[in-house]
């Protein structure tokens, strides 16, 4: 017999709270709500982090870019948000070392003195000072940087993170507070009383097709590049308050650049930045920055903005990346708060900062922002909810609250991104030394961890597993093909699922892969004049 899931609502269920969404936002909201004495609940019609949360650059910062821009008080705000996060999250918000390399002087004394503001910034919160490495000292810290032309760099410190983990870590520690949240949970339509005021909303499981109602005082919409779908629920007629935009990343082996550094490339030819960050043994390298007029669940990489990539990369490694050196391309959307005038092809004219709004008597909408400032968002978040419905709760605990596997040790070892929850994992493979193997001969990630994921990190499907769990998807998607039969093997067995399940799982999982190996025999002609993989 199947195994029936354990989130289906009771019929009529009453909350204090009722949040859509289950990205960094609606996590971090749903956690501030439950840790104030709200009755909480949050649906994610997809899994934890599948959209734009588990597709960032994996920085936690307060933004170069902005600080550049001018505007001090997003940066101070993201600084101290980054410092708080190692704090809080520290088995996974780690201090990383970038390095700018400079070419000509006038970059080496500009971004000396820009940075030494950024570190001033920071206050008590700062990772550490800001510093000029000639030429030979910054080949010695990047070896892989192109040298020919180069005066020396500047080193500066910021955060980098697991942002899908991290993301399950949050919603585990809000569960733990006691708050209820479901996955594979779509709202359907919201509930109005006779006097139109939002009261609930209508849901289905999206596993099952069982469907339930669920009341509530308030009902936040943070649904990230979604949230106009959710307004429109309210009103057909509600003009777009998000214009998506795109950032693709690509992953390389990480001896491009042979260094424990990543890599900060200031000014790009379009004048943004690009970043080539070591993460999980790889080098991830990103981002671009795409409007688009339409959102998707898994948004593909453009042809062009692969190529920006490499072409970009190519001007400051040694060694010049092509296509066939792509592990893996993938794509996220930013919910950028839509312009109102100007260039509307130009993100540049979009804001960064979050938007928080009062859509209709019963709901609130929360878009924008970045995952550094999530909780800070949560925060404002929740402040006027309790506003806006008179309700009765303490104040704000999140500043000090220690995000579910946080722990003093630091290792090197693979588990060690598990925190807290590494002894239970060593543990569980004691016993069961049938899942003490490797999923792969190339990643040390064994099978106990998909038996974990699906019993304590909610996980309910292979790309769950693989995707935002273990990451192997987002490193190396032929690699995470190959994983897939035993992952699926395992989740099949574990949520008591018979044969045709599992090989239905393998079969989705490898669609969905395909689209991240960069094949551009694949690449078909796509909208306007923009090619997609």
């Amino acid at each position: 017999m199947k195994k029936e899931p354990d989130y289906i609502l009771p019929p009529d269920s009453e909350w204090d709270i009722i949040i859509i969404g289950g990205g960094a936002t609606g996590l971090g909201t749903a956690l501030d709500a439950v840790t104030r004495g709200l009755k909480t609940l949050l649906v994610e019609q997809s899994d934890f982090a599948k959209g734009t949360s588990s597709r960032s650059t994996k920085l936690v910062h307060g933004g170069v870019r902005y600080l550049a821009q001018g505007d001090i008080g997003l940066v101070k705000r993201a600084l101290k948000e980054r410092g708080l996060m190692q704090l809080n999250a520290n088995h996974l918000v780690n201090k990383e070392s970038f390095i700018i390399p400079c070419y000509n002087w006038f970059s080496v004394a500009k971004y000396l003195t820009g940075l030494t503001l950024y570190d001033w910034l920071a206050g008590k919160f700062s990772f550490g000072k800001s510093k000029f490495f000639s030429k030979n000292e910054t080949s010695k810290l990047m070896p892989g940087i192109k040298s020919k032309g180069l005066k020396g760099s500047i080193r500066y410190f910021d955060g980098k993170f697991d942002d899908a983990r991290l993301a399950i870590n949050i919603a585990q520690t809000a569960i733990e507070q006691g708050a209820k949240l479901c996955n594979y949970t779509k709202v359907t339509n919201l509930i109005k009383n006779d006097n139109g005021d939002v009261v609930g909303v209508e849901i289905i499981d999206t596993l099952t097709g069982k469907r339930a109602k669920a009341e509530a005082k308030v009902v936040i919409n943070a649904t990230g590049v979604f949230v106009d779908d959710i307004l429109q629920m309210n009103n057909p007629q509600s003009k777009k308050l998000v214009r998506p935009s795109q950032g693709v990343h690509i992953v390389l082996n990480k001896a491009f650049l042979k260094s424990e550094s990543a890599l900060m490339i200031p000014k790009t030819s379009d004048g943004r930045v690009l970043f080539a960050v070591p993460w999980h043994e790889h080098l991830l390298v990103g981002t671009t920055d795409t409007p688009l007029d339409e959102h998707d669940l898994e948004p593909r990489a453009l042809k062009e903005e692969v190529k920006f990539i490499l072409n970009t990369a190519s001007d400051y490694f040694e060694r010049a990346p092509v296509e066939k050196d792509i592990l893996s391309v993938f794509s996220g959307l930013r919910p950028l708060a839509a312009p109102t005038k100007g260039d509307k092809n130009s993100t540049k004219e979009i804001s960064r900062d979050h938007k928080l709004i009062v859509s209709a008597k019963g709901l609130i909408t929360i878009t924008g922002g970045k995952w550094t400032t999530y909780r800070s968002m949560a925060e404002e978040t929740i402040d006027l909810a309790i506003s806006h419905a008179q309700l009765k709760a303490t104040a704000c605990r999140t500043q000090h609250l220690k995000i579910h596997g946080c722990s003093d040790f630091k290792g090197n070892h693979f588990l060690d991104l598990y925190g807290s929850d590494r002894e239970a994992i060593e543990k569980l493979s004691t016993e069961l030394p049938e899942f003490n193997q490797k999923l792969h001969p190339d990643f040390p990630d064994l099978a106990i961890q998909v038996l974990w994921a699906a019993r304590y990190e909610m996980a309910k499907t292979v790309e769950d597993v693989l995707s935002r769990r273990l990451r192997i998807l987002f490193i190396d998607a032929l690699a995470a093909k190959e994983m897939a039969p035993r992952v699926a093997a395992i989740l099949a067995t574990e949520l008591q699922h018979d044969q045709d399940w599992e090989i239905k799982q393998i079969e989705t999982f490898n669609n969905l892969a395909d689209g991240y190996l960069y094949a551009p025999q694949k690449i078909e002609l796509a909208g306007s004049q923009n090619q997609k993989i």
